[in-house]
């Protein structure tokens, strides 16, 4: 498969640098910095999804826009199984954990070179006063994290008419971002859709911790360039039966992933 998009190959790591000029040193896990190149950024998108010019492509050119001052800021980025997001033609559902800001802003540059995709969200990114509209204008599928039994109507519902479209979708079943991952709060919902839909599910394992949550403005957290970003992206796999063996699956595929990591940065 020919690769598309912002990366090379499908596995992709920071370059390590070499010695740091005194610019590099003061940007280095810089707070201030990464906050004022992430402001500059969340404002020009918000303006242009109000003018209707936030298409799929300013999208994933403004999320590849903060890998590379997060890359600059200290971030160092470990991404494997690029091969899996396009390796089917059909729409797919992406099952991640969720950790963090981090994921929400990095993910459309991976994959929306590659296919047309979109996120369920909680209604409080909809309405957002900052991300609103940039949200909005992905026509995402929205849900209010409250009532399980409305969500799984919004998701069904919504779910179904995106991937008769062609429209791939990123979904998180955890309730809210954990540093924590707790299989026991990672709902069916991702698999009960791609069920009734007949598409396939790509596993997606992440470690995001590399940005924090912030006290005022939760999108707007502490950085630690000690701890190293990742991504991997399984093979995709169909869903049968009632959907409960390949939801665990998708459980022990992210865990046995942050088990891994976190050997690799113990040693």
């Amino acid at each position: 498969m020919e690769h598309k998009g912002y990366f090379k190959s499908e596995i992709y790591d920071t370059p390590e640098k070499g010695k740091f000029g005194l610019c590099d040193r003061l940007l280095l896990d810089s707070r201030i910095y990464f906050t004022l190149k992430y402001a500059v950024i969340v404002f020009r998108t918000r303006r242009e999804a109000r003018k209707g010019i936030y298409d799929t492509r300013a999208w994933a050119d403004s999320s590849n826009y903060i890998f590379r001052f997060i890359e600059k800021a200290g971030g160092k980025f470990h991404i494997s199984g690029m091969e899996n997001i396009a390796r089917d033609q059909d729409p797919v559902l992406f099952i991640a954990n969720h950790m963090s800001t981090l994921e929400t802003m990095i993910l459309p540059g991976i994959i929306a070179p590659h296919r047309e995709v979109t996120f369920v969200v909680k209604e409080s990114l909809v309405r957002h006063p900052l991300f609103g509209d940039v949200m909005r204008s992905r026509d995402p599928i929205v849900v209010g994290r409250k009532d399980p039994r409305k969500d799984l109507e919004a998701v069904m519902k919504g779910g179904m008419e995106l991937l008769s479209k062609g429209i791939s979708i990123i979904i998180f079943p955890q309730s809210t971002r954990s540093i924590q991952f707790k299989p026991e709060e990672f709902n069916s919902l991702g698999v009960k859709l791609a069920r009734k839909a007949g598409v396939k599910v790509v596993p997606v394992a992440l470690k995001t911790d590399y940005w924090g949550n912030g006290k005022i403005i939760k999108e707007l957290g502490p950085i630690d360039s000690k701890k190293h970003i990742y991504f991997r992206f399984g093979e995709p796999f169909p869903v049968s039966g009632s959907g409960k063996d390949e939801n665990q699956k998708i459980i022990e595929y992210i865990q046995s992933s942050l088990n891994h990591w976190m050997l690799t940065e113990n040693k």
